[in-house]
Parts: C-alpha cells; sequence; structure tokens
C-alpha cells in the first residue's frame, strides 16, 4: 500500500493552489528546496511522477491530479473528525452511560435527555436501569459513566473509587386507605402510625428506608405485607390491608397520578422523611465534559422537581398505582 503522508499531501495542494514552488514556499513558510524535497519524496512513496517541467515552471501530472483528488475526500474527512473530536473535547459529542434506579428514571433522568437532546444533539446519553444498592458496583466495573443512587447505599464516603454529588432529598408521604380515620387527621406524624399494618418490601432498599425511617420515629413498623412494585403497594393500601411511605418522586416524576379510588396521600410536616438521591462518577471522571453536562442537566433536573413541588404545594387525597422504587 502507497504511503499518503498527510502533510506532504498538503503541500501538492498548495502547490496546485498557487502554481509555482516559489509561492508554495512562502504560503508554507518553507524553503523552496524544502518544498521540492517533500514533493519528490512523495512521488517516491506513491510510485508515481507527480511533476513535470514546463518551461522554467513545473506542472502536475495526470497520477498528481488523480492523487489530489482523492486526497481532497481525505482532508475533508480529517476535518469531519477534528470537528466530532473537539465536540467530543468540550462534552457536546460521544456517549454518556448513565445507571438509575426505576423512580429517578422518570422524575431526572428524561428531562436531563430531553435538555440535552436540544442543547447538545451530538451527545448521545444512553440510560440502563439498575436497583439503587447495585448502581455503585456497575459504576465500579465501567458499565456506565454515571449513577444514580441513594445516599443510604453509597459506600463509605472516604471511598476513594467514586466522586459523589447530592442532587434531590425526596419526601417520603404516607399512604392510606381513604376511610382511615387518620385520612384526616390535620396533623399526622409517623407515630401516630406505629400500630398500624405495613406494607413495604421484604429487602432493599425500600425496606431498609421505610424501617429506617419508623425508628426514627421511635417504633419498629410491622410488615403486614411485602411488596416491591408500587402498583401492588398501593393496590392493597386502597383495599385497607396497610399503610406504606411513597416517594414523591414516584408520583411526580413521570409515573402520573395513581388510578382508582381508596388511597390518601398525606404529608408528614412534622417529621418529613426523606431519601437522599445521588449521583456518582468514578473519581477523576467528574472532569470529563461529557458526564459533566449529564451531571450538571441532572442537576437542573432535580432543581425543577423541587420547584414544581413548593409550586404544587402537598399532595391531595389521590387514589392508585405508580411504579416501584
Amino acid at each position: 500500500m502507497a504511503d499518503w503522508d498527510i502533510r506532504k499531501l498538503r503541500i501538492l495542494r498548495t502547490l496546485h493552489e498557487l502554481g509555482t514552488v516559489t509561492a508554495t514556499a512562502e504560503a508554507l513558510h518553507l524553503t523552496p528546496s524544502a518544498v521540492s524535497q517533500q514533493l519528490t519524496g512523495l512521488a517516491k512513496a506513491l510510485g508515481v511522477t507527480l511533476l513535470e517541467a514546463h518551461g522554467r515552471r513545473v506542472r502536475l501530472t495526470g497520477a498528481a491530479h488523480l492523487v489530489l483528488r482523492h486526497a481532497e475526500e481525505v482532508f475533508a474527512q480529517l476535518e469531519r473528525a477534528d470537528a466530532e473530536l473537539l465536540g467530543h473535547l468540550r462534552g457536546e459529542a460521544g456517549q454518556v452511560r448513565v445507571g438509575a434506579f426505576s423512580t429517578a428514571i422518570p422524575a431526572l433522568v428524561v428531562p436531563a435527555v430531553r435538555e440535552l437532546r436540544r442543547t447538545h444533539p451530538g451527545l448521545a446519553v444512553t440510560v440502563r436501569e439498575t436497583e439503587a444498592a447495585a448502581a455503585y458496583e456497575l459504576l465500579a466495573a465501567g458499565g456506565v459513566e454515571l449513577a444514580l443512587s441513594l445516599a443510604a447505599h453509597a459506600p463509605a464516603p472516604r471511598d476513594p473509587k467514586f466522586s459523589r454529588f447530592p442532587l434531590l432529598a425526596d419526601p417520603l408521604d404516607v399512604a392510606l386507605p381513604a376511610g382511615h380515620p387518620l385520612a384526616a387527621e390535620p396533623a399526622l406524624r409517623l407515630a401516630d402510625l406505629a400500630g398500624e399494618p405495613w406494607i413495604f418490601g421484604s429487602s432493599g432498599p425500600w425496606s431498609q428506608i421505610t424501617v429506617a425511617a419508623c425508628e426514627s420515629a421511635g417504633f419498629v413498623p410491622e410488615q403486614a405485607h411485602a411488596a416491591a412494585g408500587w402498583s401492588a403497594i398501593l393496590a392493597m393500601v386502597a383495599a385497607g390491608m396497610g399503610v406504606a411511605l411513597v416517594p414523591r418522586m414516584a408520583l411526580a416524576g413521570g409515573c402520573g397520578t395513581p388510578d382508582g379510588a381508596g388511597i390518601a396521600l398525606r404529608v408528614l410536616h412534622a417529621d418529613q422523611p426523606r431519601r437522599h438521591v445521588v449521583a456518582a462518577v468514578r473519581r477523576g471522571g467528574e472532569g470529563a465534559p461529557g458526564p459533566a453536562r449529564v451531571l450538571a442537566a441532572l442537576h437542573r433536573a432535580a432543581a425543577a422537581q423541587a420547584r414544581g413541588r413548593t409550586a404544587a404545594g402537598p399532595p391531595r387525597e389521590a387514589p392508585g398505582t405508580v411504579q416501584s422504587p
């Protein structure tokens, strides 16, 4: 295969444009002899004659014009590569893989992706749903560049593998059957529900979050039923089978308001429990332009989520079903 030296091809193209070796040398800040040597080397590498004498000047041969025709395509492709590489370096192109737990996807990830599609269409964001507790394993293994998890499942704060960024404090409201005696209690507290049958997962993050919130209120919840999906949990609440804590992000993040009758959602104003959503990257990865742009968009989505809650006020009585935590 011939040796297509890009630098020498540029000299040949300049000679074609300017017509003389002297003008080419001046334009490229070379000596005329250096131009001649470079073109002689290119001709030898390609195995063709590129120049022929024409009086006191030289002119390009048919082979030289053929070489230039293909060289122009190479130059154009290099320009595109330069532009794409510059975009990648600026975080305007490339791919960022995001791992997130299910309720974070409609509430935070989807709004961030929508914004980035509008502002940075060359930056592709791919999403992988994962359990909150497994997000760090996926991140450490290189499966994603950015992970959304819960602070309760973060490794030790001094773990040198990760950099973490708080995104959102997600309030937990309580779902009661609509006819429950405490459904209209004006100053409902979590401790008021100490004697109630509770519905939450048998293991995993939601089990831990529910138990921790209740223990902070001074009691250990009696688990009457176990379920991981919000449709199952809220269906049982609507049937009067127990009460459950519901993350507000699950309702406000695109999961929709619940369907069917029978659910009263109440804000626990006095002792509002929360779960803390965090984003994480491998340490040092926060400086990469692509992940940095996605992280900034996630921060804006989280701020919009918080503003929306403030504007809408506390949730009213709402019937129904949403997605899993």
